[in-house]
C-alpha cells in the first residue's frame, strides 16, 4: 500500500510539471506579455518597460522559466499586479469561501443523488422511476447560472427574501454562520442539483449493473433482506465509478463556481480570477490555475487509495 501511494505521488509530480510548463508558457508568449504590461501602464514607454522589468519580461524566456519553477518551489506564485500583495496570500485569503461552497455543493449533490440513484436503480421502469430519471434529466440540461436565478426568483417570491449581493455582506462561517449558510445556499444548492443529477444517472446505470451480477443473486438466494443487498453487496460496488465522478468533478465545481461566485459576491478564488483576467493580473491566473490543477492531482491520488477499501479484490502492487 505505501509503496504504491509513493508509486502514484511520483506519477503525479511530471503531470504538475507539465501543467506548470504549459500555463508559463501560455502567459508569457510575447503578444500576451506585451498586451499585459500595456493594459498596466496605459501605453506609456518608460513606464511598461519598468514594468516588463518588475515582472521579468525583459529576461530570456529560458531564464524567466527557471526563476518561476524556482519561485514555485520556494512557495512564491509572484505578486498580484491588482493589489501588489504576494498571490499566495491572495488567494489564501479567498481559498475558504471556495472550499466551503464546493463542500456545500457536493454534500447537496450527494444528498439528492444517493437516495434518488439507489430507489430509481430497484424501482426500474416504474413510475417513480420514469419521474426522478425525467428531473435528473432537466437538473443536468439546465445551466448553472440559469438555475440559480430560477431558485432566487422562487425564494424571493415565495419567502420575500434574496441574499445580500455585496462582498461586503460576506461573513465568515465561524464569525456569523447563520448570515454566512444564508448568502451561500442558493449557488450551493443550484451548483449541487446539476452535480447530483450526474451523479445520480451514473449511479443508477451502475446499481442495475451490479443488481445482475452473481453474488447479488446468490445473496437473495440466501434470504437477505433487501437493505441489506442493496446497501452492503450493491451500493459499496457501485460506488466506485461514483467515487470517480465525484472527484472528476473537482475541475467542474471550480469553474463553475467563477459564475456562481460572481453572480452572489462571493469573495473566493472564482471571483477573484474574474477580477485578474478583467485587469491583466497574469500572475494571479497563472497561481489560480496551479492550485486546481494541485487539487485535483490531489484528488485523483485519494480516489485511487480508496478504491482498496471500495472493492476489496483490488490489489496495490
Amino acid at each position: 500500500m505505501t509503496a504504491y501511494v509513493i508509486q502514484r505521488i511520483l506519477l503525479a509530480v511530471p503531470v504538475v510539471l507539465l501543467v506548470v510548463t504549459l500555463v508559463f508558457l501560455a502567459t508569457h508568449t510575447p503578444r500576451f506579455a506585451d498586451f499585459a504590461v500595456n493594459r498596466i501602464c496605459k501605453g506609456d514607454p518608460v513606464q511598461c518597460e519598468q514594468v516588463r522589468h518588475e515582472l521579468g519580461l525583459d529576461k530570456p524566456l529560458p531564464e524567466q522559466y527557471v526563476r518561476y519553477v524556482g519561485g514555485l518551489l520556494r512557495g512564491d506564485l509572484g505578486d498580484s499586479i491588482l493589489t501588489g500583495r504576494p498571490v499566495l496570500l491572495e488567494l489564501k485569503d479567498r481559498l475558504a469561501p471556495s472550499i466551503e461552497l464546493a463542500l456545500l455543493q457536493l454534500v447537496v449533490a450527494l444528498t439528492l443523488a444517493m437516495p434518488i440513484g439507489i430507489i430509481s436503480a430497484i424501482r426500474q421502469d416504474t413510475g417513480l422511476d420514469y419521474v426522478l430519471r425525467l428531473f435528473a434529466i432537466l437538473w443536468l440540461a439546465i445551466p448553472v447560472f440559469y438555475l440559480a436565478v430560477i431558485i432566487l426568483i422562487i425564494v424571493f417570491k415565495g419567502l420575500g427574501w434574496s441574499p445580500p449581493l455585496t462582498t461586503t455582506a460576506w461573513r465568515d462561517f465561524f464569525e456569523d454562520p447563520v448570515e454566512n449558510l444564508k448568502m451561500l445556499a442558493i449557488p450551493a444548492v443550484a451548483g449541487g442539483l446539476g452535480l447530483g443529477a450526474g451523479m445520480m444517472r451514473l449511479l443508477r446505470s451502475q446499481m442495475l449493473e451490479v443488481l445482475r451480477q452473481d453474488f447479488v443473486r446468490t445473496a437473495w438466494a440466501k434470504g437477505l433482506r433487501e437493505q441489506t443487498v442493496i446497501l452492503r453487496h450493491v451500493l459499496k460496488n457501485a460506488m466506485i465509478p461514483v467515487f470517480t465522478f465525484a472527484a472528476l468533478m473537482v475541475g467542474t465545481v471550480f469553474s463553475g463556481e467563477v459564475i456562481l461566485e460572481s453572480m452572489f459576491s462571493i469573495p473566493g478564488i472564482g471571483l477573484f480570477s474574474v477580477m485578474a483576467v478583467k485587469n491583466n493580473d497574469f500572475p494571479v491566473a497563472q497561481g489560480i490555475v496551479l492550485v486546481i490543477a494541485v487539487a485535483l492531482v490531489f484528488t485523483n491520488l485519494v480516489v485511487d487509495v480508496a478504491y482498496g477499501w471500495l472493492d476489496p479484490r483490488i490489489r496495490y502492487r
